[in-house]
């Protein structure tokens, strides 16, 4: 059994960790070439953004060059809403990220209390999002949007690799995914709901963490960054 303890206000809470994955594909138009030649300035001269790596973009930015910015967002909006979340997009915090794959990760350790909505802007790079301990993949294109746990492992590889490996990435070409994401508090009722999150589920008489962490089967666990295996830590 997985589960995360996550912080809620003063207090910690635990929960399982939802096997739940929501994905689909909305209508958003190709970002304006000005953007994207703003994007790839910034990935070239400014961050170091290695097979693997993900990291933040200016966002703020992004919008003064990007007119169709609200027609994606609505997008989103409109498919959370037929998704039974009819209103938490519109208060939750968002951000944009660039990816040249991802190792096998969660998130939980500092959004144990959220879930993740992304919608992804960039085109077929032959790149699948992969939920190992699932056997979900989901393939990247334009428009591409899914809403998973934070505390799901996942990861961005080959279309037809069975893990992440660098030397699928070669320099000479273009892997790189632009994404918006969104942190759903997980706490939502809609939320919940929608992810099958069951919440204060540990024995009355277990000891509490005292920080935001994963258990597998009541033990701390790390992921395997190559395979996405659960590993116990020692």
């Amino acid at each position: 059994m997985l589960t995360t303890w996550f912080w809620s206000g003063d207090v910690i809470r635990g929960r399982r960790v939802s096997d739940v994955v929501l994905s689909g594909t909305v209508d958003v138009p190709v970002p304006p070439a000005r953007l994207l030649a703003d994007w790839q300035r910034e990935i070239s001269s400014r961050m170091v953004l290695e097979p693997g790596d993900v990291e933040v973009m200016p966002l703020a930015r992004a919008r003064v060059r990007w007119p169709d910015y609200t027609r994606c967002v609505q997008a989103v909006s409109d498919w959370t809403r037929a998704s039974g979340l009819p209103s938490v997009l519109a208060s939750s915090d968002v951000g944009l990220m660039a990816c040249r794959g991802a190792r096998y990760h969660h998130d939980a350790a500092q959004y144990g209390g959220a879930a993740f909505c992304n919608l992804f802007l960039s085109e077929d790079r032959g790149l699948d999002l992969h939920f190992p301990s699932l056997g979900h993949r989901i393939p990247l294109t334009r428009g591409t949007a899914v809403i998973f746990d934070t505390g799901q492992p996942h990861g961005v590889i080959r279309r037809g690799s069975s893990g992440f490996n660098v030397d699928d990435f070669v320099p000479d070409q273009d892997w790189i995914q632009i994404f918006l994401t969104w942190e759903l508090p997980i706490e939502d009722p809609d939320v919940g709901h929608a992810l099958k999150v069951a919440f204060d589920i540990a024995p009355s008489t277990s000891l509490q963490p005292d920080a935001e962490q994963v258990l597998l089967n009541g033990e701390q666990a790390t992921v395997c960054p190559d395979s996405g295996r659960w590993c116990r830590v020692d």
